[in-house]
Parts: structure tokens; sequence; C-alpha cells
């Protein structure tokens, strides 16, 4: 009886000694950190300069936000600092897919074989944009003759408000050589460039397209007061995605599905309100159909095309 009562004790002894010991393995199995997920690959998206690259970043970052959560990749955005190195980043194989404007889009088409996946629709319901051509109201420039010896501002030479549209105005108004015509000629760099350039009477006529002549006005009244719109181009699609012709099938579905559907839940109707769009559509190939044309119209060979400005 004795012996059994010594043996508990011994027991209950080992067991208040081990105590410690047990509590702290406890401790640590509670405390180990769990397994990190696999890095999300990395997705390039590449955004032309419509306008200062600031402001672009900010108006498209919420969007590239939503479509990594949703589509399991990094998307990391590339603004370009013109309109041409969207094809140069491509052609190097740093992009995955741009946002590309209606010239680049056709350049890309025409050049890499891009796939088009979808464009924003805009709360007037357009999901195109046109060119302009404008100069100040004073100026007195009314046709050909009034615009030789002055200064001409284009956008860049992979655009088609920017400069499509002014070449086919000049081939119209029978302007043989540009360069001989007007006493100046360059490239601005984005249409909010130019139109300011133009307002602010740093050039004399200019051209850009309508959605930022528009939203510029809305802020700044002096663009309607002084500027005269002298012609304006075909509709040409908005800027939408397209991806690299050998992206995996499955993530082009995925991405088309996840734009097209965003305005379907209320997230996404909130990133679509700030970025200015009421939803997404589908995009393809046959929607750059006026550019194709336009270029035939002034001889331009969009799959030999060299877009660089000079």
């Amino acid at each position: 009886m004795f012996g059994k009562s010594v043996r508990l004790f011994i027991v209950i002894l080992t067991l208040f000694l081990l105590l410690p010991f047990i509590n702290s393995c406890s401790d640590q199995e509670k405390a180990a950190p769990e397994p990190s997920a696999p890095p999300q690959p990395k997705f390039y998206l590449g955004l032309i300069p419509e306008q200062d690259l600031f402001s672009q970043k900010e108006r498209y970052a919420p969007l590239a936000r939503y479509i990594s959560a949703r589509a399991g990749v990094d998307v990391e955005l590339k603004i370009l600092s013109r309109y041409g190195n969207i094809i140069d980043n491509f052609i190097a194989g740093q992009l995955d897919a741009a946002f590309f404007g209606s010239f680049t889009g056709a350049l890309a088409i025409k050049k890499l074989g891009v796939e088009p996946l979808a464009r924003p629709v805009w709360f007037d319901g357009a999901s195109t944009y046109y060119g302009m051509v404008f100069t100040r109201k004073d100026s007195g420039i009314k046709d050909a003759a009034s615009m030789k010896g002055k200064r001409f501002a284009f956008v860049d030479m992979a655009t088609t408000a920017g400069w499509l549209l002014p070449l086919h105005y000049f081939h119209e108004l029978g302007i043989e050589d540009y360069r001989t015509w007007f006493s100046e000629t360059y490239f601005a760099g984005t249409h909010e460039d130019v139109i300011y350039d133009v307002l602010d009477g740093k050039a004399d006529i200019g051209a850009a397209k309508n959605t930022v002549f528009y939203r510029l006005a809305g802020n700044d009244k002096r663009l309607l007061d002084e500027l005269e719109i002298l012609t304006t181009s075909p509709e040409v699609p908005a800027n939408g995605l397209s991806v690299r012709k050998d992206l995996d099938n499955s993530l082009k579905i995925k991405l088309k599905n996840i734009l097209l559907q965003m305005n379907q839940e209320k997230e996404g109707r909130q990133i679509l309100q700030d970025f200015g769009a009421k939803e997404f559509i589908a995009t393809t190939e046959k929607d750059y159909e006026p550019v194709f044309i336009y270029a035939e119209a002034v001889r331009l060979d969009l799959q030999k095309y060299d877009y660089r400005n000079r």
C-alpha cells in the first residue's frame, strides 16, 4: 500500500516537472507560421501616354489591382514615354498586354498579331472616339492657304487622332509635303500637351482625340471658348486591351471575362465609375477596320510602317 502511494507521488511529480516543457511545445506549435502562398506570376501591362504619366497611372492602378485579385497574376503597369514604345516593348518580349489606342492597336495587330479582348464604354454610351484638328478662333486659319507658314503640333507618329487624321486632312487639302508647308512641325507626345500648346499659342494648329479634349474642357472652359474645330476623323475603337498572341488561352479567357463582368458587382462598378466607364465590351480585330481603311487612303502600309517620330 505504501509502495503504491510512493509510485503515485513520483508520477505526479514527474508530470508537474514536465508541464512547462509540454506547454512550451504547445505554444511553439501554435506560433508556427503557416506556409506562405507561392508568389503570383508577373503580368506586364503597357499604357500609352494619353495624358501625363502620373494621371495615367493613377487612373489605371485600381483597375490593375482588380484584375490582379481575380486573374491570379501580379499586374504591373508599364507607363510608356511615347506611343510607339508599346510596339518596341512587345517586340522585345517585355509586355504581356497593353491598352492600345486605335492606331497602336492596328499596328500591333498587323506587326505582332496581338489579340484584342475588350474596350470601355463611356458614360455617354460611346465605345469609340474620333480625332480633331483645331486652332484658336482668333488665328484666322480656315483653309490650306491660311495654314502656310504656321506651326503644327502632332501627338505622335503612332496615333490615329494625333497623326493619321492630319495626314489625311493635308491630303484632302492638297498639301503634298506638310514639312515645307508649315514653318514648324513637332510631336508634343500627349494629346493633352497638343491641346494646351494650341490654346496657349505655342502652336497655331494641332490634332488630338475628342475624349481628352472634352474631358479637359469640363474643367477648363477656355477650350470651348477659344478653340475651333477644323475637321474630324471617322470613329475608331476606344483604347482597348489586347494581349500577346502566345499568351495562355485560359488566361486570355479569364482576363476577358473579368473585364466584361465588372459591371455586375459592386466593387467592379465603383472602379468603372472612377475610370470613367459604364462597362467593357468585347472587341475584335474587325473593330479596327476604320483605321486600316484610313491608313490605306494615305498609302500607309501598317506592316512596314516605321512609327518612330522624326
